[in-house]
């Protein structure tokens, strides 16, 4: 007799018997009102919730005043309920929410946080919103292989013919290194598909690993596939289709969605944060990726983060929200609006002719020590505003500069074109716009420059730049400059294309 495999096959039995006793206890637990909401409707197939996960507006969500595990243990209905038609509005058809084995009870889920998350799956539905489910969130106990499948299947189990429900989660970003941890996926993926095998299952690495970890993740997981793959993009916005496209071809020919992207407004202004989804957005418009979700739709309190997490200590996690704890939007929420429902991402975004409020633009400064652009209304071409220079210096050859990125990623090989009007008063040494090309790893190419604006006191001149994105050129940024200047300058009326 094979001892190892009738061992085996009684651990097997025994858990599957521990799953089925579980699963109906967490049966009993489900309101008949919400249970019956499943069944109105057709009952999902893979295909049909694939579908939905490649086009889904999705938004990642907490609560502003209780995030992570919070959520859970300050259940609030009213507030979720206010939040996701907040979000529904702005044309999210979709939501993610983390689930915690410590908060929820584990192995077996307690009654009243599955409760919780049916609520939460119902408020959803009645605001017009699927729901994305990520488990084992802020969770290593990679070893405990049965009661991670016993924990999993509980809180599972009333979903697998839910259409409200698009797609699981297994882990938020697994570390890919770990394979202790790969080990525990590989054993979870089937366990979880043979009572789902309608829905689609992902996992997530780090921002960090990003598309070699997608790579790894990929590799090691060949004998149990994922369904698609989740990408979790934070790096310069401005590569973000190149940074795409790395990441589609670390999983190809598989499935990719973008499932979180963001910038803090902690250092940087709400206008640089606008610009940022405008570009993620574009870019993946290009790359054909249908299905970008913003971290994420609220900032968070003072006391919002659970104390005992690492994420607490971290103050840019606060501000990454598309509104404000007070409720109010910034305006990255009316970018994120437009591309889900008009797919239009314009220029107007960069505040190319120096309108909006300083809160509002995406222009940085470059070299602010040697001289800093002031926005002013003394010397508007149009409108009221313009950018004013005087009395800048350098920094060995490089000049101060206002400086933005376009919209429209970079290609090699495509052709450009930049332009802006210029006039001085006494000015002297160099006032000129520059393309400058950078490679997907941000590494510097080269530039190309302008026609100079004649020193002395003139009137508005255009100054105009044609260029061609060199070779292995992934971003550029256009630089309106004006160094070694004891006189005074002002710009005004940008363009890039």
């Amino acid at each position: 007799m094979d001892y190892a495999k009738a061992g085996f096959r009684m651990r097997n039995f025994r858990l599957r018997a521990a799953v089925s006793a579980a699963v109906l206890l967490v049966s009993t637990m489900i309101p008949a009102s919400l249970a019956h909401a499943a069944t109105t409707a057709a009952v999902p197939t893979l295909a049909s919730r694939m579908a939905a996960v490649q086009t889904a507006k999705m938004i990642n969500y907490y609560p502003s005043n209780a995030g992570w595990t919070n959520m859970w243990t300050n259940f609030d209905p009213v507030r979720i309920d206010t939040d996701l038609a907040r979000a529904a509005t702005l044309g999210a058809n979709a939501v993610r929410v983390i689930v915690f084995p410590q908060t929820f009870g584990y192995p077996t889920p307690s009654a009243a946080y599955t409760a919780k998350l049916s609520q939460f799956i119902g408020i959803a539905e009645a605001r017009g919103l699927s729901v994305k489910l990520t488990l084992f969130d802020w969770w290593n106990g990679y070893t405990d292989v049965d009661n991670s499948v016993i924990w999993a299947l509980s809180l599972l189990s009333p979903y697998v013919d839910d259409p409200r429900v698009i797609a699981v989660e297994l882990k938020n970003e697994i570390p890919p290194g770990d394979a202790t941890a790969i080990a525990w996926a590989r054993q979870l993926i089937p366990a979880i598909r043979a009572t789902a095998p309608a829905m689609p299952l992902t996992l997530t690495v780090d921002g960090t690993s990003g598309a070699t970890g997608m790579a790894g993740l990929k590799s090691q997981l060949a004998t149990t596939p994922l369904d698609y793959y989740d990408f979790h993009f934070y790096g310069a916005s401005e590569r973000s289709l190149a940074e795409i496209r790395r990441a589609q071809t670390a999983v190809a020919p598989d499935v990719m969605v973008i499932g979180e992207t963001g910038l803090s407004t902690l250092s940087v202004t709400e206008g640089e944060q606008a610009a940022y989804f405008a570009r993620v957005f574009r870019g993946a418009q290009e790359a054909g990726v249908g299905s970008v979700a913003p971290w994420t739709l609220n900032d968070f309190a003072t006391g919002a983060i659970p104390a005992n997490s690492q994420v607490s200590t971290q103050p840019a996690q606060y501000r990454y929200g598309l509104y404000r704890t007070d409720g109010t939007a910034k305006f990255g929420a009316s970018v994120v609006g437009a591309a889900w429902t008009t797919g239009a991402t314009p220029n107007s975004i960069l505040n190319l002719g120096f309108e909006a409020a300083a809160a509002n633009s995406p222009w940085r400064q470059y070299l602010p020590q040697a001289g800093a652009a002031v926005i002013t209304t003394d010397m508007p071409r149009t409108g009221t505003q313009s950018a004013r220079f005087s009395g800048t210096t350098r920094s060995g050859s490089n000049l101060p500069s206002l400086l933005t990125s376009p919209i429209t990623p970079v290609q090699a090989g495509s052709p450009w074109h930049a332009e802006a009007y210029a006039r001085g008063t006494a000015a002297t040494g160099i006032t000129e716009l520059a393309l400058s090309w950078f490679d997907i790893n941000g590494t510097w190419i080269s530039q190309n420059t302008s026609n100079r604006l004649p020193t002395g006191t003139t009137g508005w001149t255009k100054l105009f730049v044609d260029a061609v994105a060199p070779a292995g050129a992934a971003s550029v940024q256009l630089h309106l400059k004006s160094g070694d200047n004891t006189g005074t300058v002002w710009y005004d009326d940008v363009a890039i294309s």
